[in-house]
């Protein structure tokens, strides 16, 4: 997967918003709970486990009020 220059990758990895949540029975702006993402990132659907391999790379950004 080649870099994108401007610093997004995010945006870029993010391909279908609400994917996961879908997948795993979770309604929309709800959190998905732990048992669940750590299940699906050993899933044997490998888009499933992509997505939530993601997710939890991207749980580990918030550090909302941290300096």
């Amino acid at each position: 997967m080649a870099k994108k220059k401007d610093g997004k990758w995010i945006a870029g990895a993010i391909k279908h918003p609400g994917a996961l949540h879908k997948e795993l029975g979770v309604k929309q702006g709800e959190k998905i709970p732990a048992k669940k993402l750590e299940a699906a990132t050993h899933s044997k659907n490998p888009t499933e486990r992509k997505r939530a391999n993601l997710a939890e790379t991207l749980k580990g950004f918030h550090k909302k009020g941290k300096k």
